[in-house]
């Protein structure tokens, strides 16, 4: 094993926690290792040590790093960090600092959120304000005052889960300290097979129209027989759908769309659920896996397919005003995601997609929105959602109009009149994004 295999054989325990035996390195990790071949035997402790170490890695790559700063010719010869120092609440930092040349006699530190003080053992005359807000160092030799320097300390007085502390060297330059509060990992267990059944859910809300919620199941079970379904029900008067892995949930009359959909989401298990419509087709293109490869060997949170040949995407643009913002949302992407040549990196996409549940989760859907909604979603992950869109698998749509007889004519007739937004619906809608988003302009095209 070269340094590089030995640089990153936590992930190589992950992959042999995934597929014992002989593995090949997922596509994220390949420049790494080279195509090295490693064999392994997975157990149950070691598995979750490596998928840890595998979410760190993919995660670490957004953390700040850590660099240093010279301040201007006024300021020398003192240097402080100005990115990347971290610290949880209540907790000690050093901020790693040094002069050079000629010291100035006096040396003034001061922080708002925190203390500061020094591990550096001198006397009260030399230090002054240990714990305090405002560290007064004073010595006119140049190896003391660098030894004070590097052995400064910080430490969070307040709970804070997220904050910036923005430092004041000599009331001059500042050096930021991020308060920190790191979150709690969730792990999610593939099983020893790393079955496709143990990843995914497929949700879905319906209403009314139940022979539609029949056929896509159907569809579903050619492909997929022990994948497990999520159905939100917000009917009048409920059927129940009596068939293996099918978890029926049954909601208030006319409770909503977006109800709907927290609802089915809140009730799913594996670390991915699959959207789609009620009236949606499972064929031979539908394959979950491709989307499972993406989202595994990716950054992205979401990601669209295609529907009967249909991959509508749309980019939103925000424009931050003093007093309000206006939102843009425009067809189209950015550009190709790397490594996958039939995907596309944007803003939204349709109804069929891929999730990771925990962070969909954190965003959420607004239940205010009863009736036709869904860019609403990703206006609202903004920001917290990344988002692709794929166009290499594609699930079916049901003819429009498939009813068989008068019981299935009547919800098809009694569906539309719910389905369409009324102009009262349309205002609210528009006034509540005006106000929860702080807008004043909203275009679409």
């Amino acid at each position: 094993m070269n340094e590089t295999d030995r640089a990153y054989k936590p992930l190589y325990g992950l992959m042999c926690c995934l597929n014992p035996g002989f593995v090949f390195c997922p596509r994220i990790l390949e420049s790494f290792f080279q195509r090295s071949w490693f064999k392994c035997t997975a157990t149950t402790a070691p598995c979750q040590s490596f998928m840890l170490a595998f979410e760190v890695f993919t995660v670490t790559s957004l953390l700040l790093p850590f660099l240093l700063w010279t301040p201007g010719i006024h300021l020398r010869p003192k240097i402080y960090p100005f990115q990347g120092v971290e610290v949880m609440p209540l907790h000690t930092v050093i901020l790693p600092g040094r002069s050079s040349a000629v010291a100035k006699p006096a040396v003034i530190l001061q922080a708002s959120f925190g203390a500061l003080n020094t591990l550096a053992d001198v006397s009260e005359d030399v230090v002054r304000g240990r714990g305090e807000k405002l560290l007064n160092i004073s010595t006119r030799h140049v190896q003391l005052l660098n030894h004070i320097l590097k052995h400064v300390t910080y430490t969070s007085t307040k709970y804070m889960l997220d904050a910036v502390d923005v430092g004041e060297f000599e009331a001059t330059a500042g050096f930021p300290v991020t308060i920190r509060q790191p979150a709690l990992p969730r792990l999610f267990d593939p099983g020893p097979d790393n079955n496709i059944n143990n990843m995914v859910t497929i949700t879905t809300k319906t209403f009314l129209r139940y022979h539609k919620l029949r056929v896509l199941i159907k569809s579903i079970r050619l492909y997929y027989p022990n994948m497990t379904i999520i159905v939100a029900d917000d009917s009048e008067n409920p059927e129940m759908i009596k068939e293996a892995n099918v978890e029926q949930f049954i909601m208030p009359f006319g409770k909503g769309w977006f109800a709907g959909r927290n609802l089915a989401i809140s009730q799913v298990t594996t670390k991915y659920y699959l959207w789609v419509d009620d009236d949606f087709l499972f064929t031979d293109q539908t394959k979950i896996e491709k989307l499972v490869d993406v989202l595994e060997n990716s950054n992205l949170d979401v990601v669209g397919g295609s529907v009967a040949g249909n991959d509508y995407k749309f980019k939103i643009t925000y424009e931050e005003g003093e007093d309000s913002s206006c939102l843009h949302l425009r067809y189209g992407s950015y550009h190709r995601l790397e490594g996958f040549p039939n995907c596309v990196v944007t803003s939204g996409v349709v109804n069929f997609f891929l999730a990771r549940t925990e962070e969909s989760r954190r965003v959420g859907f607004d239940p205010k929105l009863l009736r036709v909604a869904h860019s609403e979603y990703f206006m609202d992950g903004l920001g917290n959602l990344r988002v692709g869109s794929c166009n290499h698998v594609v699930v079916g749509h049901q003819p429009r109009h498939s009813a068989t007889n008068s019981q299935e004519e009547t919800s098809e007739k009694t569906y539309g009149k719910f389905r369409m937004s009324t102009q009262a619906e349309v205002r609210f809608k528009l006034a509540l994004h005006y106000f929860k988003n702080r807008m004043k302009c909203y275009t679409k095209a």
